[in-house]
């Protein structure tokens, strides 16, 4: 059986134990991502995020070479909020790669050539996902819902902000942002290695101090800007290709009460065959075969969205039964055996990651943060506790705040 184990220090580590695994995941979560990145400078956290896993640490050429030379898995990511460098090896190779993993993240050593190599890779990844129309529905819907705001700004960044990024730029990001932002570690495996304490990893106690003290020993910059109200909702632009359309309102943040209400609703109005937009969508109108539902809380806002794939033609009436979906729940509320299908899913969408050991680092990580008294057994508990009242208006918060882009869109 697993074990959840906390130890307390300027890097807090949240372990899951269990003695049966035979891999040790090793996750450094920061509370800093994109939209810390200042005017200009759009996608300056994702290269920085690029050029830590890419750069020499130690004796090796990179952390992402060096785990895989091990035969393990490396990789990081960025997020509006959150950054996730994170290795899965073999538990003998844990305590040199928990060390090398704060090497690389809190030590880097920069270079003009890692750079502009990452730099490229970056634009590789633009040119991929401009290419996919999942992906710019989904951006377009946030810049609609954020207008303005670095909430609406794309995670990945522009490639003009990305081909002003410099060494001095990244390293300021790093030093003024990334290291002082709080930072946390999740480990899940079959037990601790030595090197999760970074003192024992040999991170000076400089860097340590400067941990969590955003934003106190930021340069001076103006407050962080207020949300700013969605744009007017508009008719959506079809084209005549196939077409993903985005629909969806603004939530609440992750530290919300009411946050699990909106997971559950997601899954009442997911993918799922037993969801109620799957029978209303899929089943009697035929009009998506791809859909998916899901609710993000950030630190003061949140988002709820529908991402659908549909045919030329089927557009208005796609949308339309999404909206007649969440009047419906918003009007009478979910049939209790839909109550009890969505919780049993939202449920079980928390026992599986905990149950695959680099999915429950991720999930630990961007749920807890490492921090506070979140865990599992809460969240469970949590679900289990969302009543029809709770469903009934969080459908009308969506319904009544819903917008809806749609990629590509006509001229």
């Amino acid at each position: 059986m697993h074990q959840f184990t906390t130890v307390d220090g300027p890097v807090p580590v949240v372990g899951m134990i269990d003695e049966r695994l035979s891999t040790t995941t090793i996750c450094l979560a920061s509370k800093y991502g994109s939209r810390l990145d200042p005017e200009g400078q759009c996608g300056l956290a994702h290269v920085l995020e690029h050029v830590l896993m890419s750069a020499p640490v130690g004796a090796v050429p990179s952390l992402s070479e060096y785990v895989e030379r091990l035969g393990g898995h490396a990789n990081a990511e960025t997020g509006l909020d959150r950054m996730l460098f994170y290795a899965q090896i073999a538990p003998d190779d844990a305590d040199e790669i928990a060390g090398l993993l704060y090497q690389a993240v809190l030590r880097p050593r920069w270079s003009d050539d890692v750079l502009e190599q990452e730099k490229r890779a970056v634009f590789q990844e633009l040119a991929a996902a401009a290419a996919d129309h999942s992906d710019v529905a989904q951006d377009a819907f946030f810049a609609h819902s954020f207008p303005g705001h670095p909430m609406g700004r794309p995670v990945a960044g522009t490639k003009a902000d990305i081909e002003r990024c410099g060494t001095t730029s990244v390293a300021a990001a790093h030093a003024e942002r990334l290291l002082t932002a709080p930072l946390s570690v999740i480990v899940v495996g079959p037990r601790l290695p030595k090197t999760v304490d970074p003192v024992v990893a040999g991170i000076e106690p400089r860097i340590l101090a400067a941990i969590g003290t955003a934003p106190a020993t930021m340069p001076p910059s103006p407050p962080p800007l207020p949300l700013p109200l969605p744009l007017p909702p508009q008719p959506v632009r079809w084209s005549t290709e196939f077409t993903w359309l985005c629909a969806g309102a603004r939530s609440v943040p992750e530290h919300d009460p009411r946050r699990p209400h909106f997971n559950v609703l997601a899954q009442l109005l997911g993918s799922s065959p037993s969801s109620l937009l799957y029978r209303r969508l899929r089943g009697e109108a035929g009009l998506a075969y791809t859909f998916y539902a899901w609710n993000r809380g950030y630190a003061d806002t949140g988002v709820w969205r529908v991402l659908a794939g549909v045919e030329p033609g089927n557009g208005d009436a796609a949308l339309d039964v999404i909206r007649t979906a969440l009047d419906e729940v918003a009007t009478k509320g979910p049939a209790p055996e839909d109550l009890a299908s969505a919780r049993r899913q939202a449920r079980m969408r928390v026992l599986t990651s905990m149950d695959t050991p680099l999915d429950c680092a991720r999930f630990l990580a961007l749920r807890g943060g490492g921090l506070g008294s979140w865990s599992p057994a809460d969240e469970v508990a949590y679900i289990d506790a969302v009543t029809a009242d709770d469903l009934r208006r969080a459908a009308a918060h969506v319904r009544d705040g819903l917008r809806a882009v749609a990629s590509p869109a006509a001229p």
